[in-house]
């Protein structure tokens, strides 16, 4: 627990934090000590004979009868102002409870016999409570320090009428019997466990008044109504629910009501649904179920009720002209707004590489046009004379076409393809083109280069 330090350590539910432990004189601000026992009780006791208690320390304290021990949970001017936190009265008339001394081994060795037979104590008392046709479930059993009173916290859902279980319980055990009862809340609160959201829960953490809990507040906050997932372990709605109820309200006083009609020129418009964080409405041509569902924000609709008070209608429920969305001119200072940032040496080089199509294509054939990789290092000998056919390497004969006119008969069918590496100049027939050199053997001599003439 940090005895003297501002630990937040929580050895013991409900634990307070000492956020005045620093502060000079703090610790000898009053005599009164915080004390808890088992669960969450907690008493405030006088430290009367001046005996120097730190956090953390097991000490013997007045009961009725006998003494009873607990842990000193917090000292110096923190317990004054969890005093009246809690209502502990201090004024004449209400003498306040004595701290004896620290437990001894003898103490304490009692407290153990006595903590040691409260499970079975339990397990008896419930079905004592059977036996008598009581509707109560006993949930824990807390004996006093000295083993001389045990304390049985119940819960009913209705007025039990448990003398007579009293006098069993007291002729079974041997000891003063005290009944309280508490809530499923508190329950809860002394089992403890984790909540769905995956905090420890409220009421076995910090929570120490429980405030009921309507299902208006899960309205309010446009929460399905599914008791499932509204209630708690505790099998009762969720205290968090109560939490951010206010600040639903107030953001509900700057939206249209919810029983507000709107009329258009084409249909009348009933509210479904709002989201409150966005500020817009959704609205439907039936009470009963979505159709034709428009979403518009809250402004819009103020509009809508204006017009409708005046005695006009607009045409659609939206706006004429949608405000578009502001465009961000913002720019990344880093420089690190793309992804393949890395990649652009790679693509620089490639570009490099394939800037001259022509030097790419010597020796490829599949880029060249087909004239050219047919007649490639032939040319002079397949040349076809004015009057003769003219004959291709690729097997395609044009009957109808002599000299000349062969070709352009054929100009469709022999057209070259587009270079595949720049697509953007595709090449022109009409112009003569200058034809690729053949790729030279290894080994041997090169090939003199044959006289070319443009073709007509």
């Amino acid at each position: 627990m940090g005895k003297k330090g501002c630990s937040k350590i929580q050895n013991n539910k409900l634990n307070t934090y000492d956020w005045l432990c620093d502060v000079p004189d703090a610790a000898n601000a009053t005599d009164y000590v915080e004390v808890q026992f088992k669960n969450t009780r907690k008493g405030y006791y006088l430290n009367s004979s001046k005996i120097p208690l730190e956090k953390g320390d097991l000490v013997a304290v007045e009961a009725s009868p006998g003494h009873d021990i607990g842990t000193v949970t917090l000292t110096g001017k923190l317990v004054l102002l969890q005093m009246k936190k809690n209502n502990v009265r201090t004024g004449e008339g209400y003498e306040p409870k004595k701290v004896y001394r620290k437990a001894k081994p003898t103490d304490i060795e009692k407290y153990e016999e006595a903590k040691a037979k409260e499970h079975a104590t339990m397990i008896r008392s419930r079905q004592i409570a059977a036996d008598l046709g009581l509707n109560m479930k006993i949930g824990d059993v807390e004996y006093q320090g000295d083993g001389n009173k045990a304390i049985f916290y119940y819960i009913a859902d209705e007025r039990v009428d448990f003398r007579q279980l009293i006098k069993v319980l007291a002729e079974a055990f041997r000891v003063r019997i005290e009944m309280k009862q508490i809530g499923a809340r508190q329950e809860a609160g002394r089992i403890g466990g984790i909540g769905p959201c995956g905090r420890e829960l409220c009421c076995s953490s910090w929570m120490t008044s429980f405030v009921s809990v309507a299902t208006g507040a899960a309205r309010y906050q446009d929460i399905s109504m599914n008791p499932q997932k509204l209630a708690g372990q505790c099998a009762k709605l969720k205290c968090c629910i109560n939490y951010e109820v206010d600040t639903y309200v107030e953001a509900q006083k700057r939206l249209p009501s919810r029983e507000v009609v709107l009329e258009t020129k084409d249909n009348t418009y009933y509210h479904f649904k709002t989201d409150i964080f966005k500020r817009e409405i959704t609205y439907s041509t039936d009470k009963s179920f979505a159709a034709n569902l428009v979403t518009i924000p809250a402004s819009r609709a103020f509009d809508v009720i204006n017009m409708n008070k005046k005695g006009m209608k607009p045409v659609t429920l939206e706006a004429d002209t949608k405000p578009q969305p502001p465009k961000r001119d913002a720019q990344d200072i880093l420089g690190q707004d793309s992804v393949t940032r890395f990649d652009s040496s790679l693509k620089k080089k490639k570009k490099r590489r394939s800037g001259n199509g022509n030097k790419e294509n010597n020796g490829n054939k599949e880029n060249l046009p087909k004239e050219a990789a047919t007649n490639n290092g032939n040319e002079g000998n397949n040349k076809p004379a004015n009057g003769e056919k003219a004959n291709v390497n690729n097997g395609n004969e044009n009957k109808n076409g002599k000299g000349n006119g062969s070709k352009n008969g054929n100009r469709n069918r022999n057209r070259p393809r587009p270079n595949r590496v720049n697509n953007d100049k595709q090449p022109n027939n009409d112009k003569p083109q200058q034809q690729a050199k053949p790729a030279a053997k290894p080994d041997s001599k090169p090939e003199s280069k044959p006289n070319t003439k443009p073709e007509a």
